[in-house]
C-alpha cells in the first residue's frame, strides 16, 4: 500500500460535492477548486466555487484550512488554528465533535490521484451525508 504524506496533496484540484440531507432540508451540489499551497510548516488549503443548495439559485463558496503533517498523521485545523481532525493516511478515518453534533469522516485515496472525502453528520442540529471527490488539475 502507498505510503501518502502531505506534499502528495500540493497543487489545484477540481472539486465535485454532493450533500444529502437527512433530516428533510435541501440537497446540495458544489463545484469548485482546491489548492493545496506549501505555507509554513504546513500546507494552506482554499477551496473556491458554486454552491447549490435544492431550488435555490447557485451562490458563492468557499473555505479555508491548514494542514500539517505531524509524523505519520495529517492535522487539519480550521483558518483561525483551532484544531479540526487528524487522519492516518493509511487507515484514513477520523472524528470531530462539535457540541452537539458529530463529524465523521473517511477519506479514500485508492484511486490515487482522484481522491475521496466522505463525511457522516449526526446530532439534533445536524443529519447529513456530503461525499467530495478531487481530480488533479490537468489530470
Amino acid at each position: 500500500m502507498r505510503r501518502f504524506a502531505l506534499t502528495d496533496f500540493v497543487g489545484t484540484w477540481s472539486v465535485a460535492r454532493t450533500i444529502a440531507d437527512h433530516l428533510g432540508g435541501p440537497d446540495g451540489q458544489f463545484i469548485g477548486t482546491a489548492r493545496f499551497e506549501p505555507s509554513g510548516d504546513g500546507v494552506s488549503y482554499h477551496e473556491t466555487g458554486s454552491l447549490t443548495l435544492g431550488e435555490h439559485p447557485a451562490f458563492h463558496a468557499e473555505r479555508r484550512y491548514y494542514w500539517r503533517q505531524v509524523g505519520e498523521l495529517i492535522s487539519v485545523f480550521f483558518e483561525d488554528g483551532r484544531p479540526f481532525h487528524s487522519f492516518d493516511p493509511a487507515h484514513p478515518t477520523s472524528s470531530h465533535w462539535c457540541d452537539p453534533d458529530t463529524y465523521r469522516v473517511t477519506y479514500d485515496l485508492a484511486d490515487w490521484p482522484v481522491w475521496r472525502s466522505t463525511w457522516d453528520v449526526s446530532g439534533p442540529r445536524k443529519a447529513y451525508k456530503m461525499v467530495t471527490t478531487y481530480t488533479r488539475s490537468g489530470a
